[in-house]
């Protein structure tokens, strides 16, 4: 055994994870080839098959599943065991970080700069998205950590809540000028149909009676807020992002507040075992979005 080293292992556990030897390449920062190295010397020490494929997914044998289930702890608690023995001191790695852009502008910026004060070895690669395809990052292995819209209900994912945001229904002071008299149909914003926000738009616009002549969609909070500013409609907003604009006038709210708001959560993998991820997801949840 002595030809193996606890890389070969890591491999091990992340083709397991992740069904191919291109994801697990991609996560561990190497090549294709170099991964199916350290399969052929694991196998080749052990004498036994480990991985068999099926189209393009490489399924552990019977053989395999019995060492990725005695190994995975192992492995989990080597490296939590010295990770705690030096609190955390001269951590090092590369973590990858998917955020809504509500989000981002509401707890993100501060946890970035807790992390680079607190672990100066950690590098954060920041990803923006929405919901729906960070959490399909997040279960393929391609995030580590996601701060998203919720609940999120899926049995893969473990969440801890990070507060709510208040929404609001909002106009340019012009556009607004033109709703209450008339009540003509005017133009509606909405983030896409994956979105919470969207759901939220359609809830509105059948309680409050607002007439909309159309609801165009758009995948960017910041953009749609600028369309909106520009005096193209109205739509329902994160009270967070439009606070200045509201207090100055440049937006007005056109109907009473959204009783739903926009629930936060962080989250990472059930499976997730690497401790510096583990502490992450910690402080994470530790975050208030709009404290």
């Amino acid at each position: 055994m002595s030809r193996l080293a606890i890389y070969h292992f890591d491999t091990l556990l992340w083709i397991a994870r992740l069904g191919t030897f291109r994801a697990a390449a991609e996560r561990l920062n190497t090549t294709q080839p170099a991964i199916s190295a350290r399969v052929r010397e694991i196998e080749d020490q052990l004498g036994v098959a480990l991985f068999r494929r099926e189209g393009r997914v490489m399924v552990l044998t019977a053989r395999g599943r019995d060492l990725v289930r005695e190994v995975e702890p192992l492995c989990a608690g080597f490296e939590r065991a010295l990770t705690r023995a030096s609190g955390f001191a001269g951590v090092a790695g590369v973590v990858r970080v998917g955020a809504g852009e509500i989000a981002a502008a509401g707890c993100l910026p501060g946890f970035v700069r807790d992390v680079e004060r607190d672990l100066p070895g950690v590098t954060l690669e920041v990803e923006l998205d929405l919901t729906t395809r960070m959490v399909q990052q997040l279960m393929a292995g391609r995030s580590d950590l996601v701060f998203l819209a919720g609940p999120v209900a899926n049995p893969g994912i473990r969440t801890a809540p990070i507060g709510a945001v208040a929404l609001v229904f909002a106009a340019s002071a012009a556009t607004a000028a033109t709703i209450a008299p008339s009540r003509d149909p005017i133009p509606i914003w909405a983030l896409p149909a994956s979105s919470p926000l969207n759901a939220v738009t359609h809830e509105c616009l059948a309680q409050t009676g607002i007439s909309a002549r159309a609801v165009a969609t758009c995948d960017n909070v910041r953009t749609l807020i600028d369309i909106v500013l520009a005096g193209c409609g109205a739509a329902v907003m994160p009270e967070t992002m439009v606070r200045a604009d509201l207090a100055s006038g440049a937006l007005v709210e056109v109907a009473p507040r959204p009783r739903r708001q926009l629930q936060f959560e962080a989250a990472i993998r059930e499976t997730e075992r690497d401790p510096l991820v583990l502490e992450l997801f910690r402080r994470a949840s530790l975050l208030q979005i709009d404290p």
